[in-house]
């Protein structure tokens, strides 16, 4: 390669890259342009519909070395343009019904940009000054949202020093590590004779309780963070057990019960008892009210991982959907989720402001004693100021505009439910309770014949009820217009049996009833071209004397 491809090596045009923007006409200056006017289009323009295979985009990110020589900022836009925004996932696309991912407002992606420029850090006041009572008051506001306490109560605590109402984390997975991080020093906490788990270990924490191990609680439909914050934590993921839920994938209060009581007759504890607030698969609560009253009979902390459904505290049409969630311990809520904000914006909040107390760290060099940094009682350690953009949407579209978009969501996915309920080919498998619902394609020959069938016959036809589905749902994916997940569950309809489902979540308000009208017909008619799946499955039925030959 020439020299006329690379940049210039000198003070001076580094100098530049950190001082003076790119030009209106370049290659970044249009694509800024572009994106603050209109998002969308550029985004439908420029992302490529069909799937590239993952092992020929592996060819364009292969170098292991780096670059010796600077690139110009325009070629190297274009190669990002070419290579990575082309496929790209359009997660805000009204047709990407599939996770939990949205459309974001469009006053985010300057305030985005100013937040990136300011660049703070917010684990220490040095690095973040007004950012830290920011995050304070965005922390105490969610806290309000769950627990209702009144003025005096955040006046109190809000902006105390050796206290926090909880913590900004970069999604879920940490605040749930960070709830349970919490609830394990608290219940090994230092006493006489025990300086307390952070500082002896849980060796020795078990030892001097008494406990032969320590247990997690939740519901089969718990999600997999939780197994990975049993491993870190070292309760150990044997430990984190999962409790049978009923037909409407709920945890059973009877099961817990149970559960609880053999690990106590083992000489075991239980740590905590995790409520599920809107399960990633099917979008369903748990009892949070009846797992309060287990969790204060057996002295185990009660957490609430609403990372999903805690958004839909917002509403106060649909509020009491979480009743309960206020006698949580801690709860996780993801505002990068129905609260639609970038990724990165996880928060963990506590009842109790001392409750922090029990991880608390400090360093001379940087968390001092008496100060009000927040990384004295956070996980993570340097963080960006993911806060100002919750705070921001907050502000922008308030109780009552979010109150707006939970409400249609809701009304949308028991509205898409019908529409999949009508059809004769269609059925749904798990009715939606927040904006998550299940459903397959099922031939309209058999759907008359499913809810006759036994468990015998349920065995030996699901299998190819579960390829069909598979297929359905790759092919409309590398077709690239519109996008759902499947994911695997065990019906009590369909006596357990694992069944093979598709998984939509409607929270993108630009999703319309006619798209999803479209969807399904988008899989009726890739269904139609699987003429093998076809012909195995009413070969098995006709074996079991289900259907006759025409």
């Amino acid at each position: 390669m020439s020299d006329s491809h690379f940049a210039e090596v000198s003070q001076e045009a580094l100098l530049k890259i950190f001082t003076i923007p790119e030009a209106p006409d370049s290659t970044l200056g249009k694509i800024e342009k572009h994106l603050s006017e209109n998002l969308m289009g550029f985004l439908g323009e420029h992302i490529v519909a069909r799937e590239k295979p993952l092992h020929e985009i592996e060819q364009n990110f292969n170098a292991s070395e780096i670059p010796e020589q600077p690139q110009y900022v325009s070629d190297h836009t274009e190669f990002l343009l070419n290579n990575l925004v082309a496929h790209s996932v359009h997660t805000s696309s009204p047709r990407f019904i599939g996770h939990m991912t949205s459309a974001l407002p469009y006053f985010l992606l300057p305030l985005a940009k100013l937040m990136v420029g300011l660049n703070q850090n917010l684990v220490k006041i040095e690095t973040s000054k007004a950012f830290t009572p920011l995050e304070r008051n965005v922390l105490g506001m969610l806290h309000h949202l769950v627990y209702q306490q009144d003025a005096a109560f955040y006046q109190r605590w809000m902006h105390s020093a050796q206290h926090s109402l909880g913590a900004m984390c970069s999604g879920g997975t940490v605040a749930n590590m960070t709830a349970l991080w919490v609830a394990r020093n608290l219940l090994l906490k230092p006493t006489t004779g025990f300086a307390g788990i952070a500082s002896e270990g849980l060796a020795a924490g078990l030892l001097h309780y008494g406990y032969k191990r320590l247990t997690i609680m939740v519901s089969e439909r718990g999600h997999y963070s939780l197994g990975k914050a049993a491993d870190v934590l070292g309760i150990g993921r044997k430990n984190l057990i999962a409790v049978a839920t009923d037909e409407n994938n709920r945890i059973k209060i009877d099961a817990l019960r149970e559960a609880c009581a053999a690990v106590q007759a083992d000489g075991g504890q239980v740590l905590a008892i995790i409520g599920v607030a809107g399960t990633t698969e099917t979008g369903h609560i748990d009892p949070l009210d009846k797992m309060a009253d287990v969790a204060s009979e057996v002295g185990a902390h009660f957490h609430v991982d609403a990372a999903w459904g805690g958004a839909t505290l917002l509403s106060n049409n649909h509020r009491q959907l979480l009743h309960g969630i206020e006698r949580a311990d801690s709860v996780t809520i993801d505002a990068h989720k129905q609260m639609y904000v970038p990724m990165g914006a996880g928060m963990v909040l506590f009842r109790d402001p001392s409750m922090v107390r029990a991880i608390e760290h400090h360093a001379e060099y940087i968390i001092r004693h008496g100060s009000k940094d927040l990384g004295a009682h956070t996980m993570e350690g340097s963080r960006p100021g993911m806060a100002m953009l919750v705070y921001s949407a907050l502000h922008v579209m308030g109780r009552r505009g979010y109150e707006l978009l939970i409400d249609q969501s809701l009304a949308k996915a028991k509205d898409f439910a019908r529409l999949i309920a009508a059809q004769d080919d269609f059925e749904v498998v798990t009715e939606p309770e927040l904006c998550i619902l299940t459903y397959r394609f099922v031939p309209a020959r058999i759907k008359p014949l499913l809810a006759g069938l036994n468990a015998e016959q349920v065995r030996r036809i699901t299998p190819h009820l579960n390829a069909l589905t598979r297929f359905i749902q790759k092919r409309q994916r590398e077709t690239g217009s519109s996008f759902v997940s499947r994911t695997k569950l065990t019906p009590a309809q369909y006596h357990r049996e694992p069944t093979v489902v598709f998984r939509v979540v409607l929270a993108n308000p630009l999703t319309t009833h006619e798209m999803l009208a479209e969807i399904l017909q988008e899989q009726r008619e890739i269904a139609e071209q699987a003429m093998s799946l076809r012909g195995a499955l009413f070969t098995e039925l006709r074996e079991l004397g289900l259907v006759r030959e025409r």
